[in-house]
C-alpha cells in the first residue's frame, strides 16, 4: 500500500503535541511519528512537527499556522478520545476559531486517558497543556480518516456518531463533514444502535 503512494509529493502536518516534553520522551508524538512513519518514508517531501518544547510556544503555534495556511489539506488522520475530544480539542471545544493551531488546556479526563495508555507513570507527569490543530482546520481537510479502537472509547463513538453536534462532544462535529471515514473495531462500535 505505501509503495503505491508517491511520497515525494506529500507534505504532512503534525496534529497535536504536548507542551513541555522533549522529543526524546516516550510520550512525545514527535518521537512516535518520526520512528514509526517519517523515518520509514525517506522520499517524503516534508513533515512539519510541532515543537512542544520550543522556547516560545506562541511563536511555534503561529509558525505552524502560517505554514498550514499556505496549502489545501487532502486528508487528515485523526482519532477520538475517551472524552470525545478531536485531536487535543477537549470539551467544551472551540468550533469557531479560525486559528489553525491552538494552545489548549488538557482536561482531567484527557490526562487520565494518557496515564491509562501507559505513557506516563503518574497523573502529575502528564502535561496540562498542548498545541493542537483546531477543529476548523481539521474540518477543512478534503477527507477525514478517523481510527478509533477499544471499548473504552465506545461511549465517545456513540456521542460522535449518534449524538447531537455539540462542543461538549467535540468529535460530533465530524457529522458535518462531507467525506469522513470512520474505522472502528467491534468494541468501540459496541454502543451504536445503527450497525
Amino acid at each position: 500500500a505505501m509503495k503505491d503512494i508517491d511520497w515525494s509529493k506529500v507534505i504532512a502536518y503534525h496534529l497535536d503535541e504536548y507542551i513541555g516534553i522533549p522529543k526524546t520522551h516516550p510520550a512525545s508524538f514527535r518521537k512516535y511519528l518520526k520512528e514509526r512513519f517519517v523515518d520509514n518514508v525517506p522520499s517524503l517531501a516534508g513533515f512539519f512537527f510541532i515543537e512542544g518544547d520550543a522556547q516560545d510556544i506562541e511563536a511555534e503555534r503561529l509558525r505552524l499556522g502560517e505554514l498550514i495556511s499556505r496549502c489545501t489539506i487532502d486528508v487528515a488522520f485523526v482519532g477520538i478520545g475517551e472524552n470525545g475530544h478531536l485531536a487535543f480539542n477537549d470539551p467544551p471545544a472551540d468550533f469557531e476559531t479560525e486559528d489553525p493551531y491552538l494552545m489548549v488546556e488538557l482536561d482531567s479526563d484527557c490526562r487520565k486517558q494518557q496515564l491509562g495508555e501507559g505513557w506516563f507513570k503518574t497523573l502529575e507527569e502528564v502535561p496540562k497543556r498542548a498545541i493542537s490543530m483546531s477543529i476548523k482546520q481539521i474540518m477543512k481537510s478534503s477527507v477525514l480518516i478517523v481510527s478509533v479502537p477499544d471499548r473504552r472509547k465506545a461511549k465517545a463513538v456513540k456521542c460522535a456518531v449518534e449524538g447531537e453536534v455539540t462542543n461538549s462532544c467535540p468529535s460530533s462535529i465530524l457529522q458535518n463533514h462531507l467525506d469522513c471515514r470512520l474505522f472502528l473495531d467491534t468494541e468501540s462500535a459496541s454502543l451504536l444502535t445503527k450497525k
